[in-house]
């Protein structure tokens, strides 16, 4: 019986969502959905990360942080092995806000400074009816302060943290490549001096050709909506109301 109360409950979430703003309860107009998914868009493509935003009209006496966990597990935002996913949840019959934060982003959004911004940034805004003001507002947190770690994350290696090469390597490969330039011009002034002989045993006179691989590139065509890169998360994050 316990057993089967459970896979309904399971069964009741909402499949992985296909945009980064996804409203059920119908608080935010056309405009202010269209605003937030431009951003967050643009954010992601920026630093890498993803955040989605779900308003639900209620939890309907489930636990908020049993709902959000087991949400985050199903849709899996972020990019695999970087698990650097946001997921920003409201529930509007009870005010309470949860933001579950990926593994990846844990040293980053704390659970004191996810708390900080629900109380301080979102629950605020909401409480007044702003509710896209305050998603808003915690979009700009949230990315500020990824962006600010990469930032510091790259001014400390600078220069000195990449690798320089050995004197010693770099040595070897003068040599190898002179070796090689060497042996291709010798190659070459030999073929030159047999001439057309070369062409009566049915190979070309021609000096050779060296061909290069062309370039192109690879990689999965972009389009389409929105979908979660198979994030990991495992409870970091922090709790609230408004």
């Amino acid at each position: 019986m316990l057993l089967g109360v459970a896979l309904v409950l399971v069964l009741t979430l909402p499949p992985p969502p296909t945009a980064r703003v996804n409203d059920y309860a119908g608080v935010l107009s056309a405009a202010d959905r269209a605003r937030l998914e431009q951003q967050l868009t643009e954010r992601e493509r920026a630093t890498g990360a993803q955040m989605v935003i779900a308003i639900f009209p209620s939890l309907e006496g489930e636990s908020l942080e049993d709902v959000s966990i087991r949400l985050a597990e199903r849709w899996k935002v972020g990019r695999k092995g970087v698990d650097n996913g946001v997921i920003l949840l409201a529930f509007l019959k009870e005010r309470k806000l949860r933001i579950e934060v990926g593994y990846g982003l844990e040293p980053v959004i704390t659970d004191a400074v996810a708390s900080a911004m629900i109380r301080d940034v979102i629950a605020p805004r909401f409480r007044e009816g702003r509710y896209a003001a305050g998603l808003e507002a915690a979009v700009n947190e949230v990315f500020a302060r990824i962006g600010a770690e990469t930032t510091t994350r790259e001014t400390a290696r600078g220069p000195a943290g990449r690798r320089a090469v050995d004197p010693g390597t770099m040595l070897l490969l003068l040599l190898i490549f002179g070796v090689f330039g060497v042996a291709i011009l010798n190659a070459m002034r030999s073929s030159l001096r047999r001439g057309y002989t070369v062409d009566r045993r049915g190979w070309s006179s021609r000096p050779p050709i060296f061909w290069s691989g062309g370039g192109g590139s690879w990689g999965g065509g972009g389009g389409g909506g929105f979908s979660g890169g198979g994030g990991s998360f495992g409870g970091g994050g922090a709790s609230g109301d408004w």
